[in-house]
């Protein structure tokens, strides 16, 4: 173990940043459409309701690992074969943020919705009866009330969307659980070099849900 900490030990580490870098892309993307999608959901509009609950279910209902390989692969034979794109190709950290988007996406659909409608519904017909439009009092009223009640289930979001980025080792993104792979077929060390990445996951981990738990407790307090 002390050879693969010395020796490897940058490389695990550097993995480790790509992958929170690919978590952190993945969620930011994801947060701007949970937004869309979890907006269209509380709307007084059929039409909306239904392409949020085809997005949400559509995505929740493919495992993650064919979301992978089809952005990765099928995409680019979509357009290189069918569309007439000739060269079109995406990177593994393209891929991967796609892919980690749309799944964390659908969840943080739900997770907006759920924000939004804890809201008393007395708040928006108050702000509306005080004449402020619709979209105005959604962003003035009812969302920063929403947004505390959807802070601690975001961050435990991401803290799925952290342990989900070990499924993109399968189109090669260089994150832990990959270069982990690269370590053991080089050293043979197969228990050493999975304890000492899950102690890595796990270190991350517990500090993001004690995070979690610090922000629940004061905004729980801020209610009071």
């Amino acid at each position: 173990m002390a050879k693969i900490i010395t020796v490897y030990g940058p490389l695990l580490f550097r993995a480790m940043g790509q992958t929170l870098l690919l978590a952190l892309c993945g969620l930011f993307f994801a947060c701007i459409l949970g937004l869309i999608f979890g907006l269209m959901s509380v709307l007084k509009n059929r039409l909306c309701n239904i392409i949020a609950a085809i997005f949400v279910d559509a995505i929740r209902g493919v495992p993650m690992i064919v979301l992978a390989y089809f952005i990765y692969f099928g995409i680019p034979s979509l357009m290189n074969n069918i569309l007439g794109f000739k060269g079109f190709t995406l990177t593994a950290l393209q891929a991967g943020s796609a892919c980690l988007a749309l799944n964390c996406g659908a969840y943080m659909a739900e997770i907006i919705r759920a924000g939004i409608q804890s809201v008393d519904k007395g708040q928006m017909e108050a702000a509306r009866s005080l004449g402020l439009p619709y979209w105005r009092a959604m962003q003035r009223v009812v969302m920063p009330q929403a947004i505390r009640t959807m802070i601690p289930s975001i961050i435990n979001q991401f803290i799925i969307t952290l342990k989900d980025t070990s499924i993109l080792s399968v189109i090669g993104f260089p994150e832990l659980v990959n270069t982990a792979k690269n370590v053991v077929a080089i050293t043979y060390l197969s228990f050493q070099t999975w304890g000492i990445v899950a102690v890595m996951y796990l270190v991350v981990i517990t500090i993001l849900s004690r995070v979690a738990k610090i922000l629940e407790r004061r905004l729980n307090r801020g209610r009071e």
